[in-house]
């Protein structure tokens, strides 16, 4: 009789070998976690990512406040002064000659190109041509005999001179001082580089920057003083660097730097107040604070700016 042989039956994967214990639990290949990279450049490209953000986001502000708040700014204050300086003609007692910087020397009306009870203020820095239009110190008064030199911005802060050099000749200008309204004909232009020459001595000068988006120019509008001309007590003062025209006011540096750094302490405080109390109650009570800070900042940026900007 011939052997009959059996092959084993084969396992299955599943069902345990043998000498294996039944309780032992079924081995599962974990996938391999790769170690991270670039831990330190993230963090140093996500900080770079923040700050440009900010930065970012100051500059428009800053573009926001010259292009549009300044001129609330001037508003507010030509608002403010009106009034008393009305009340200063009316009681005879307006400056004719040498004024504190600042102070309202003169009433300005242009219809021609809209400007109508424009303050004047004596100085032409850039902080004097936020308020409004400005006097330059060493000149005589409007009115008085010589030649009046009047500064006013073209774009920022209310541009009370943005349409100055859509005056023609025979267009009329009027100025009330403390010696009375006088009227002014305009006849003739210029710039800074190409100034317009008269031979007339009794003059009023209108300056203002070009229209270029960085101006290196002046515009120049002359006008002669109808009539009788007022007395000129003399006695004017001689212009300081910042007073001439498309000069910053480099003073504004060092308050800048403070009020920079008084807004950068009051934005940590604010961010920990808001860990340690009620979030939006410590934002709604420093938002306030951090809004006039900002202002401040933006205010001293701007002196830095050419005058008549």
């Amino acid at each position: 009789m011939s052997a009959v042989v059996t092959e084993p039956t084969p396992q299955p994967e599943s069902m345990p070998q043998p000498g294996s214990s039944l309780t032992e639990p079924a081995r599962v290949r974990q996938p391999e976690t790769p170690p991270p990279t670039g831990g330190r450049g993230r963090g140093i490209t996500l900080g770079v990512a923040y700050a440009a953000s900010l930065l970012g986001t100051l500059l428009l502000g800053f573009g926001a406040f010259l292009f549009t708040m300044s001129s609330f700014q001037e508003e507010h204050y030509q608002a403010t002064v009106h009034r008393s300086f009305a009340d200063d003609l009316g009681n005879a007692v307006a400056p004719t000659g040498s004024a504190p910087d600042g102070e309202p020397v003169a009433v300005l009306d242009i219809s021609a190109i809209g400007v109508h009870d424009v303050v004047v203020v004596e100085g032409t820095t850039a902080r004097d041509l936020m308020r409004g239009p400005g006097h330059r110190r060493d000149t005589v008064l409007p009115g008085q005999t010589g030649a009046a030199v009047l500064f006013g911005r073209r774009t920022t802060f209310g541009g009370p001179f943005g349409h100055v050099d859509a005056l023609r000749p025979g267009d009329r200008i009027q100025v009330t001082t403390g010696q009375g309204r006088f009227v002014y004909v305009v006849d003739g232009s210029g710039t800074g580089s190409r100034p317009f020459h008269d031979a007339a001595t009794n003059l009023l000068v209108l300056a203002t920057s070009d229209p270029s988006w960085i101006p290196t120019d002046t515009v120049l509008v002359s006008a002669r003083l109808q009539g009788t001309p007022a007395p000129n007590p003399g006695g004017r003062p001689a212009v300081v660097p910042a007073d001439k025209a498309l000069a910053g006011q480099p003073d504004a540096l060092a308050a800048l730097q403070l009020w920079s750094l008084a807004l950068v302490a009051a934005t940590v405080l604010t961010v920990l107040a808001a860990f340690r109390w009620r979030r939006s109650a410590a934002y709604l009570v420093a938002a306030p604070v951090l809004l006039a800070l900002l202002w401040s900042v933006y205010e001293n940026a701007a002196a830095l700016l050419p005058n008549l900007y």
